[in-house]
């Protein structure tokens, strides 16, 4: 039986055919002649308390035309076998409200990656703090007083909003900085918004991790962002650069403690951040840095996950 699968992603068009780890899971399913439909989270709908997609049935080509639509149509979420939401944030509110429509899916038995309740609960900064053994020292507030003594005992902070994503809007704060006060001011709209802070963390010249797990178990090897010259972030939408390396019995001990809580609620495909001996976040909405993986040690991270999907519908 082919398999039917819809992938809730961005337009298809805006894509890195080059690096786009949603797209190296489509080419796995596509090679296991599963069928691949793409649609965007404005295309759900809900019509009689049924979810419905407008969808686009595609197929991958070698070469500068690397994909046709075959066809466009209207289905009800329970024509699919698999749903994968893979759309990348911003998480507004549009993005919160794609995952309650997924969740009338999920609720007709159709199995939905990553669970919609799930992606939406756990922020991807807040959701690390859940694990306190694994973390820095760190923050929440929207209080520049209580920030401000944060910074006074540790010297050295990162300041970051909870909804950021690239490495946008994060400062590091040194000891006697006079920015202190109009970064405070700024990212927490004078007192409005909360913000993170954590303890800086020097090792992040030699990387910031990102490690993907799939079910709880982590892939063996990691994709180190170094930091560019000047630069404290090792985002690479940052300017960072990718350098692999196998994980360390640190990393393994982190996977450890964090797995069994991805596993039971259905976070089955994650990419955590350590930094040093540190977890720093849990990315759940669209974790990336498979096609870099796969090219530095000859892996098929697409097709271990899509392995793990198969076994799922089995049960």
């Amino acid at each position: 039986m082919t398999i039917k699968m819809a992938v809730v992603m961005d337009p298809i068009e805006s894509i890195n055919p080059i690096k786009d780890s949603t797209l190296a899971m489509m080419l796995s399913a596509q090679a296991r002649n599963w069928q691949v439909s793409v649609a965007e989270i404005n295309d759900l709908y809900l019509q009689e308390n049924k979810l419905w997609l407008l969808n686009h049935q595609v197929r991958f080509n070698q070469g500068a035309n690397w994909y046709d639509i075959i066809s466009t149509q209207r289905q009800p979420a329970d024509e699919f076998d698999i749903i994968l939401m893979r759309k990348e944030p911003p998480f507004n509110m549009d993005f919160v409200y794609a995952t309650y429509l997924l969740e009338f899916a999920v609720r007709d038995g159709i199995p939905v990656f990553n669970n919609p309740a799930s992606i939406r609960n756990c922020n991807e900064k807040l959701f690390a703090l859940q694990f306190p053994q694994c973390t820095p020292e760190h923050l929440v507030s929207a209080d520049p007083v209580v920030l401000k003594q944060f910074h006074d005992e540790y010297q050295d902070v990162i300041f970051k909003p909870l909804d950021g994503m690239g490495g946008s809007s994060i400062f590091r704060v040194r000891e006697n900085d006079s920015n202190r006060n109009v970064i405070l001011e700024t990212l927490t709209d004078l007192g409005q918004i909360q913000i993170m802070a954590q303890r800086y963390i020097p090792e992040i010249t030699h990387g910031d991790t990102r490690i993907l797990l799939i079910n709880g178990e982590p892939v063996p090897y990691g994709l180190a962002r170094i930091p560019a010259a000047g630069e404290t972030r090792g985002n690479l939408a940052a300017g960072g650069s990718g350098i692999g390396r196998p994980l360390t019995e640190r990393d393994l001990w982190i996977c450890d403690q964090v797995g069994p809580a991805l596993i039971d609620r259905g976070l089955y495909f994650v990419g955590i951040d350590v930094i040093g001996d540190y977890l720093t976040e849990i990315n759940v909405t669209c974790p990336t840095c498979i096609r870099e993986l796969d090219k530095a040690f000859g892996l098929d991270i697409a097709g271990d996950y899509l392995d793990f999907m198969e076994d799922y519908l089995r049960t």
